[in-house]
């Protein structure tokens, strides 16, 4: 029961943290001069694109914590602090820069890059997604990782399927609507964020919460 739970939590965050709501309007703007054809691909290269991504992530997480030196309390704390400010600037219906720096946005908006760069990574998969998974990986052994691979991958059928008919959410969901959804997952997101904090100082500080 409580693996189960764990693989739920670990799914309700990277929902609120990839937020696919907040990429419908983008995705939309990226693909509106694009054939339905070209679309089509557009959307299976998002999607494959962040599965490898978060995929990664479970499998050579750990290697990565080593090779860097850091320890999981304090990359609890860091990943934590990521979801944070991604939660306040979602709160503000706002992409935020943690996803997509104005920069960015410039260079989508002129065409200069491709949809899988910037609507994969690092708008769907970006550090806040990544450091989810990271964390998530770090509590269990090869099953573990391979259920969390399994629930990335319902994650992403979702997200295909969303990006599939974003033309029709977006006829029938006004900006407003989007926003409200938006809001109720950075809510959730930064609760979320705030118990991973928690978790990472009560390892660093044993003292310090008690």
């Amino acid at each position: 029961m409580l693996q189960l739970q764990d693989y739920l939590r670990f799914t309700v965050t990277l929902v609120a943290v990839l937020d696919p709501f907040l990429a419908i309007p983008i995705f939309l703007s990226v693909a509106a001069s694009r054939e339905p054809g070209a679309r089509r691909r557009l959307v299976y290269a998002v999607t494959v694109t962040v599965f490898a991504v978060l995929a990664g992530a479970a499998i050579f997480g750990e290697a990565l914590l080593t090779l860097i030196g850091a320890s999981l309390p304090a990359f609890r704390v860091g990943g934590g602090l990521v979801l944070l400010l991604m939660a306040l600037a979602m709160l503000n219906a706002k992409v935020g820069e943690m996803r997509q720096s104005p920069a960015e946005a410039e260079e989508l908006e002129a065409g200069e890059v491709s949809g899988v760069v910037p609507l994969a990574v690092p708008l769907l998969a970006g550090p806040g997604a990544i450091s989810t998974t990271i964390i998530a990986a770090q509590s269990g052994g090869i099953v573990h990782v391979l259920g969390l691979i399994v629930c990335i991958a319902i994650l992403c059928a979702g997200l295909w399927w969303l990006l599939r008919v974003a033309h029709v959410v977006g006829r029938h969901m006004s900006t407003t609507a989007l926003n409200v959804a938006t809001r109720l997952l950075g809510l959730i997101l930064a609760a979320i964020a705030i118990e991973t904090m928690a978790d990472g100082l009560k390892e660093l500080f044993p003292g310090l919460l008690g």
